[in-house]
């Protein structure tokens, strides 16, 4: 049995929910996982897990400031450990672009940090465009016009393949 922290840094919480399907897994394979927000990293002891596990939403084409931060602070440790990143987008609602090799936003990300995960991971992401500030919404709606996605301001479609979330978590089970 292994102690797995799932970390996480979400823009609208859809990323939380891929993190609880995947401690579900994970501990139905008998493992125990503590769950948090990269907000409140520094309230644990990240030596004290035998792995690592850190996912993070898109926005705008980036991971949020704090998951730079977080891998710069402790490259050295995640190294140390048995670890995995996974990146959650929406562009990865495209089959050419749901891989960690074929993921525009995976790749760019990773030659822009100091860690070499062991384990990646690319989800795609849900499109709620009524929980969304008036220009996030309009934003996003942009973005999705150009790259011929959903554009209806009463859209709500939740791109995720939920059976990839549940294989990454077996794999996360077994490293």
């Amino acid at each position: 049995m292994s102690e797995i922290l799932i970390i996480y840094s979400t823009t609208d919480g859809h990323t939380r929910e891929i993190c609880r399907r995947l401690r579900q897994v994970v501990e139905q394979q008998g493992h125990q996982v503590t769950l948090i927000s990269i907000d409140d990293e520094q309230n644990v002891d990240l030596g004290s897990f035998d792995k690592i596990i850190l996912g993070a939403s898109i926005r705008y084409g980036k991971h949020h400031r704090k998951v730079y931060e977080f891998i710069k602070r402790n490259a050295q440790l995640l190294d140390s450990k048995a670890n995995a990143f996974f990146s959650v987008n929406v562009v990865a609602r495209k089959p050419e672009k749901n891989q960690p090799e074929t993921n525009p936003y995976l790749k760019k990300f990773l030659k822009q940090i100091c860690w070499h995960p062991k384990e990646l991971a690319v989800f795609a992401g849900k499109i709620d465009y009524r929980k969304y500030r008036f220009r996030d919404r309009q934003m996003i709606r942009l973005i999705m016009w150009m790259t011929k996605g959903p554009t209806d301001p009463e859209t709500v479609i939740e791109f995720t393949d939920w059976k990839q979330v549940e294989t990454f978590g077996r794999l996360i089970s077994d490293m």
